[in-house]
């Protein structure tokens, strides 16, 4: 054991000699192919060495040679890139030289239908004469060119005004209705555009007009502008007013087919209210100016407020009324339409200026636009403004004729007027004081008239003169009544106007303060005026008639239509702003007048009273004296009540619960008196002829007494 011991170290040994021996051969072979390789690698360095030696050499002998012919080359090159550049500037200045010649066709047949070809014509030749304005002032080509473009731009002004004159058209009537209508059922309004130019056109004049201020250096086409649109829009003026004559005239009422979607069977336009007793209201109040006042033929031929009850009515004319003032209705129909007509052109300008702005806008610079504006709307303006002046002027003749229904003209123009003050000034925001200061002064004027006409109107309500030939005969409403109330009646409806009409005169401080309340107080205190006016000289009038009872039925008629007229007319509330015990004290003036009449009843009613009767004893023989008495009171009784109810059953009451009223008063007071004296006479002999004196029953003489005041009785 010891023995194997020994040897197992001794052949390890042995294996790792070998092993080692073994490794040392493949290191000492790995070492001697490296040594091998480094030589050829050396070998191979140095051969690439000598090639790259002789590279550079050959490289630097090239580059010797060519950086010559490189640097003779560019210089070449520059050459003709100089060479080719001023071939391109001779052809470029020759060919201003050619401009002329080029562009002679072109300009000669004008821009009309191809104006983006005219104007690139023009660019070229305003290049020309810069041209030549910078390098050679002194040719006669610049003289050429410069003639040229002269002429093509006189060709774009033309070519600007014709396209203006031809396509610009007045806005027919129907369409500019259409435009200022405000249709009450639609909650939304749909704005109807006014297209003065089709949109080609349109483009082609801004096109020319942005030229001519930019290069064109010439503002005459603003004036061109301005002078042709401002006719057109005259002339779209005039045509509303010529369709609202023609059409009017047939129909009365405008209709606006424009937009048939729209259509009604109403008409689109509504008129500015307009009380519908305007038109009877100047009829009745010249035919008492003419009549009335001036000393002429007068009578109660009037027919009161239009839409009262009948029995407000006087009681017999009015169709004679209507035979005789025929011809002056005819006229008012006129004048009617002739209002219309202006208050819708006053709209209607607002609206066509406000459209021409927009279109004016577009076309002409900014700087330029309000002035341009301001000169564009002169005519149409000044025309309306004119006519304005006639009315007023023809209302102020008319006053001084002491026709007094003129100043209804003024009131729906006024008032008109004074609701779109607003929108016209801001129209006519930035044009010339001049300008602005038309409307106002319109309106001053229309307010300064319309207040002289208010005042002359109470004055001659106060000094109307008591004309025997006049009076109605059967006491009815006389017609300064009528007419007073019916001119009170249109102030009521045009309550603001008037007012204000008032207040324009006033200078007191508190006329700035609370206008509405202000204006309101003078005009309830201007009504008060003239109704007390009236009532002074309705009872001056009353003194005319000689008999008493009929002056009493006369101002009873007169004060009981007052009334009722003021409470159905509501003019009342006006009235009580200032006088708040006016109803009853009408009330009472009517109940005194009641009185008075009834006091005409006592000549009838006093022969039925025990003074003077007889005391007897039944069954005692009268006297002769006694029984006289008794027979005068009988026939003093007939012969009265005869009389009375001969003359009143002319006269007139023509408020029926009234007449109604004051016979059933008279009635029973005229019968119980009368059946208390038949009662006292019925057992004695005081004739042998009763049937003469006891003419009529109780129930006769009520009879007699319901027929007063009828004359169809």
């Amino acid at each position: 054991m010891g023995i194997t011991s020994r040897m197992v170290p001794t052949e390890d040994a042995s294996a790792r000699k070998r092993e080692i021996e073994e490794k040392l051969k493949q290191e000492q072979e790995t070492l001697s192919f490296i040594r091998e390789n480094m030589e050829k690698s050396d070998q191979l360095t140095k051969g690439m060495v000598s090639i790259l030696s002789s590279f550079e050499s050959r490289l630097m002998q090239l580059e010797n040679s060519i950086i010559p012919v490189h640097k003779q080359t560019e210089n070449l090159q520059r050459l003709q890139e100089n060479v080719d550049k001023t071939l391109s500037c001779m052809d470029h200045v020759i060919s201003y030289y050619h401009v002329a010649k080029d562009t002679d066709r072109i300009i000669r047949e004008g821009p009309t239908g191809r104006l983006d070809e005219y104007l690139a014509c023009i660019a070229k030749i305003q290049k020309a004469v810069e041209y030549f304005q910078d390098n050679n002032p002194d040719s006669p080509e610049l003289n050429t060119v410069k003639a040229r473009f002269e002429k093509g731009k006189e060709l774009l002004e033309a070519e600007f005004r014709s396209l203006l004159t031809r396509y610009s058209k007045p806005v027919p009537p129907i369409l500019i209705l259409d435009a200022i209508t405000v249709d009450e059922e639609l909650e939304v309004q749909e704005d109807v555009v006014l297209e003065h130019l089709p949109e080609a056109v349109l483009q082609d004049i801004i096109c020319i007009a942005g030229w001519l201020v930019e290069y064109g250096r010439n503002q005459d086409f603003m004036n061109v502008y301005f002078q042709i649109r401002s006719n057109q829009l005259d002339r779209s003026i005039k045509g509303l007013k010529d369709h609202f004559r023609k059409n009017s005239a047939s129909s009365g009422i405008l209709y606006s087919p424009a937009v048939p979607t729209k259509r009604k069977d109403t008409p689109t336009k509504k008129a500015p209210k307009r009380p519908g007793t305007i038109r009877k209201a100047q009829n009745l109040l010249k035919q008492y100016s003419q009549h009335g006042l001036d000393g002429k033929k007068g009578g109660s031929n009037l027919t009161p407020l239009e839409g009262h009850d009948h029995d407000l009515r006087v009681k017999h004319p009015s169709d004679a009324l209507t035979e005789k003032h025929g011809a002056a209705a005819g006229k008012d129909d006129v004048l009617d339409i002739e209002i219309d007509s202006y208050i819708h052109c006053i709209t209607a300008f607002v609206k066509l200026a406000q459209s021409e702005y927009v279109l004016l806008a577009e076309i002409i610079p900014e700087h330029h636009q309000k002035k341009t504006f301001d000169s564009l709307i002169q005519e149409a303006l000044d025309n309306l403004m004119l006519e304005g002046d006639n009315i007023v002027s023809a209302a102020r003749r008319a006053i001084m004729r002491h026709d007094y229904s003129a100043v209804l003209t003024i009131f729906p123009i006024l008032r008109h007027l004074k609701m779109n003050k607003s929108e016209f000034d801001t129209t006519l925001q930035g044009t010339a004081a001049s300008t602005k200061n038309k409307l106002p002064t319109l309106i001053t004027s229309m307010e300064t008239i319309g207040a002289k006409a208010l005042e002359e109107f109470a004055d001659s309500i106060k000094n109307d003169p008591d004309k025997e030939y006049n009076m109605p005969k059967d006491g009815t409403v006389h017609e300064l009544t009528s007419n007073a109330i019916l001119f009170l009646q249109q102030l009521l409806d045009f309550h603001e106007t008037a007012g204000a009409m008032l207040a324009s005169q006033e200078t007191s401080s508190s006329a700035s303060s609370y206008t509405s309340e202000f204006n309101k107080r003078l005009l309830s205190s201007y009504i008060c005026k003239v109704l007390g006016n009236l009532q002074l000289n309705l009872l001056s009038k009353s003194k005319v008639y000689e008999d008493s009872a009929l002056s009493a039925i006369f101002l009873h008629n007169n004060y009981n239509y007052i009334l009722k007229s003021l409470e159905k007319s509501e003019l009342i509330q006006l009235v009580t702003v200032t006088q708040k015990k006016a109803e009853s004290s009408y009330r009472e003036l009517i109940e005194q007048q009641i009185q008075m009449y009834q006091r005409s009843w006592l000549k009838v009613t006093e022969h039925l009273a025990d003074r003077n009767m007889p005391i007897f004893q039944p069954g005692t023989k009268l006297k002769d004296k006694e029984r006289q008495v008794i027979k005068d009171k009988f026939k003093g009784f007939n012969d009265g009540l005869e009389e009375l109810c001969k003359i009143q059953k002319g006269w007139a009451i023509p408020d029926k619960e009234q007449r109604d009223f004051i016979r059933q008063a008279q009635r029973r007071v005229v019968s119980d008196a009368y059946r208390a004296f038949l009662h006292r006479c019925a057992n004695i002999s005081f004739t042998k002829n009763p049937e003469k004196y006891h003419k009529y029953r109780p129930e006769e003489v009520e009879e007699m007494i319901e027929k007063l005041f009828d004359t169809s009785a």
